[in-house]
């Protein structure tokens, strides 16, 4: 497995994981690599260092797991990406009825619960006039459709 750094012609960086060098080009030769924060095609190949496997090497002592902290991601992408997925994940979809159920968990017709959806920019503007709090969240191409 070939893990690569990537950056599409916006400057987006992201990683990839490829069968082989060749499977990668063969991938972005037919147009099926794209950024997930804009879906632009356009992608290069960063530098990267490679990682070495010293099987006699002794692993480093680590500190218990308690103490032990996960770094956060870095890039401005990585980060809006992790906040994407928590919304995604946290949040029950509600598709083009969004503004409809937004209406209903307001006025106390319906469970209050985490929502997200489709709403017009008309529908947004009369659901924030009638003081609903709502946000718009664009969110990349790549996560629009099924994860795997």
């Amino acid at each position: 497995m070939k893990v690569l750094n990537l950056q599409c012609a916006q400057g987006h960086g992201f990683e990839g994981w490829f069968a082989s060098n060749e499977a990668f080009d063969m991938q972005l030769a037919g147009g099926l690599v794209e950024c997930p924060m804009c879906g632009d095609t356009g992608i290069v190949k960063l530098l990267t260092a490679p990682r070495l496997n010293l099987g006699n090497s002794r692993a480093p002592e680590s500190e218990p797991s308690s103490s032990r902290e996960v770094s956060a991601p870095t890039t401005p992408e990585a980060r809006w990406m992790r906040a994407v997925r928590e919304v995604m994940a946290n949040t029950e979809n509600v598709g083009d009825r969004f503004a409809d159920e937004a209406r209903k968990m307001h006025y106390g017709e319906a469970e209050e619960r985490s929502i997200r959806g489709q709403a017009t920019r008309e529908q947004t503007e009369a659901l924030l006039d009638e003081g609903i709090a709502v946000m718009p969240m664009p969110l990349p191409p790549a996560l629009k459709e099924t994860l795997q």
